[in-house]
């Protein structure tokens, strides 16, 4: 037992993943192209982070948190900040492709590396199938826009037709007129009463979202140099309309509209972490570069600083301009960007956003793309699956098999899935993976002499957490019981049986987790930033409720029975292990 125990936490330090990777990279030819330079990893950053959530879900988390969710934006850019400064010392220290996971396998060992690898697979997987649908939604928007209208049922995905066919069913027999449905409503019963049927099921699929996602993986699929240059030329391009929506906007901002500023209080703002929080998942993919930098250790962890920072910037002040420009409850819109000009009479502006959103969404899509067949390269590599996923195309020199796999992951499911399934869990895996890394900074500092030997470039600002995070959650606990004391007497209260506590366990497990921390801290002196984004990110896992980390453990567990049927036995450290044994 103790055995088997040992080899789940088998861990590969930073010097042995920089080995084994130039050892396959001279004996079997798997060396990527190094053409990455800062300004293109800013660039892929950008890509990353500005697209479904500034173009969409920024819409939605306005109409719940009013102004206010300028904050939040700040405060989930601090939480991603101090995950960055952790990614940038392990991407300065293993400038090795697979982020997270690689990471995770220097700090914690094979069996938590394999369970955030899979993590990441979901996150990027669900990501893609997320902004191909939202892509889609624009796209179609544009053609009927222009007269070229598509099939309602081939535009629309089964579940939303299915669900709106039948919620317009219930309210048309009790007497409610059809023109008075809302209009996603109608959408939907046309398309599920058009669709042609094979077999009794309705033949309802995003055949948008199937086309932009196999054209994004044929560019990914032919080379690191064109995938650049493209990504180079979308970022632009968006960030030009960008400015162009926030100088205009900002002649049409009424301050009334500012007031009252949170309507909704700190429960309203807090309702958009998912949306908001899926615009900055972006930032990890920079990490997936590593093999492709021309100078990783420098200027990786520059990049993921600069994005964060570019990015936030225009994510509040857009957030401003929109809940300015109109009523915030009127946000909650699929084009939010688009809508608020329509709403003031500039349709040639709205029509600019529209076309502008399609590049923007391209261009997420694109990076997205790129990072997850590095994943499964890495963690092929380590033998944890198939080889075949780290093959290396002899012309394109990039991960073939791998990127084809990964457009049919994204393809199928983009087909049939809506956009408010797959948010969530992109989002809570996310912060999973930020917990981790930040988790593996705090026990790399454990090994002091490990980490100062092998490591060259950048750390993460040591600042001794001792005395200042148990201050910092005493203000917490005060601002809480000071403006949301009615919610906390809703958690404390045992009232509503198992159905209402079962909603309160991932909070009482931070509440939990915040306590043996700050003990840590206070006894071992660890490092604050670590600290700060291990907790920020795991507060905001708890605001995602019960239904998606039930999904997501479920998720996690069917990625535990892979690893003990295949990757446990095929590790290639359990075998270099078992060698010396011998």
């Amino acid at each position: 037992m103790s055995n088997f125990l040992k080899n789940l936490t088998r861990r590969k330090s930073a010097t042995a993943l920089l080995a084994d990777y130039k050892q396959d990279g001279n004996i079997h030819g798997t060396d990527l192209v190094r053409a990455l330079r800062l300004k293109d990893l800013v660039s892929f950053g950008i890509a990353a982070i500005i697209g479904a959530g500034i173009f969409s879900t920024i819409g939605n988390a306005s109409a719940a948190g009013g102004p206010g969710v300028s904050l939040l934006f700040i405060f989930t850019a601090i939480a991603c900040g101090f995950s960055a400064l952790c990614y940038a010392q392990f991407a300065s220290t293993i400038p090795v492709s697979g982020s997270a996971y690689t990471y995770a396998y220097a700090s914690f060992g094979e069996l938590i590396a394999w369970i955030i690898g899979w993590d990441l697979l979901m996150e990027y997987a669900i990501g893609n199938i997320a902004v191909a649908i939202s892509w889609s939604d624009y796209f179609t928007a544009v053609m009927q826009g222009v007269g070229l209208s598509l099939p309602e049922y081939l535009t629309m995905d089964y579940l939303s037709a299915s669900r709106s066919y039948h919620a317009a069913l219930e309210l048309l027999a009790k007497g409610q007129a059809f023109s008075t449905l809302p209009g996603n409503m109608q959408e939907g019963y046309q398309a599920w009463l058009n669709a042609p049927s094979l077999g009794g099921f309705k033949l309802v699929a995003d055949f948008p979202a199937l086309s932009i996602t196999v054209l994004i993986t044929y560019l990914v699929y032919i080379g690191i140099k064109e995938s650049k240059r493209t990504a180079n030329f979308l970022v632009l391009l968006k960030l030009l309309v960008i400015l162009l929506v926030i100088t205009v906007g900002a002649f049409y901002v009424s301050t009334d509209n500012w007031t009252p500023f949170a309507p909704n209080g700190l429960a309203g703002i807090m309702k958009g972490v998912s949306a908001v929080f899926f615009a900055y998942i972006g930032f990890d993919a920079i990490s997936t570069t590593a093999e492709e930098c021309e100078n990783p250790q420098r200027d990786l962890p520059r990049a993921m600083i600069f994005a964060l920072v570019i990015c936030t910037v225009l994510y509040v002040v857009l957030a401003l301009v929109l809940t300015g420009m109109v009523p915030f409850k009127e946000l909650a819109v699929g084009d939010p960007l688009a809508y608020v000009f329509s709403r003031v009479n500039l349709d040639a502006i709205a029509g600019i956003v529209a076309v502008s959103a399609i590049v923007a969404m391209a261009s997420v899509l694109l990076v997205f793309q790129y990072g997850q067949p590095r994943i499964w390269m890495t963690m092929s590599r380590d033998g944890l699956l198939p080889s075949a996923f780290s093959r290396i195309h002899p012309k394109h020199k990039t991960p073939y098999f791998a990127t084809i796999v990964t457009g049919v992951v994204v393809a199928v499911p983009a087909l049939f899935m809506n956009l408010t399934e797959v948010t969530d869990l992109t989002s809570i895996g996310t912060l999973f993976a930020f917990v981790l890394v930040c988790g593996g900074i705090l026990l790399l500092e454990e090994k002091q002499k490990e980490a100062t030997a092998t490591h060259k470039g950048f750390r993460v600002p040591y600042i001794n957490g001792k005395y200042v995070l148990p201050v910092l959650i005493l203000v917490a606990i005060v601002l809480l019981f000071r403006y949301n004391a009615a919610e906390l007497a809703t958690f404390f209260s045992m009232s509503g049986g198992w159905k209402s506590f079962q909603h309160k366990i991932p909070l009482i497990g931070f509440i939990g987790v915040s306590i043996m921390l700050t003990v840590l801290t206070y006894k071992r002196n660890l490092s604050l930033i670590p600290v700060l984004g291990l907790l920020t990110n795991l507060y905001l896992m708890t605001e995602l409720g019960i239904t998606n980390w039930s999904r997501f453990l479920a998720w996690l567990g069917l990625g535990l029975v892979i690893y003990f049927a295949y990757g446990y036995r095929n590790s290639k450290l359990h075998n270099k292990l078992a060698a010396l044994e011998a």
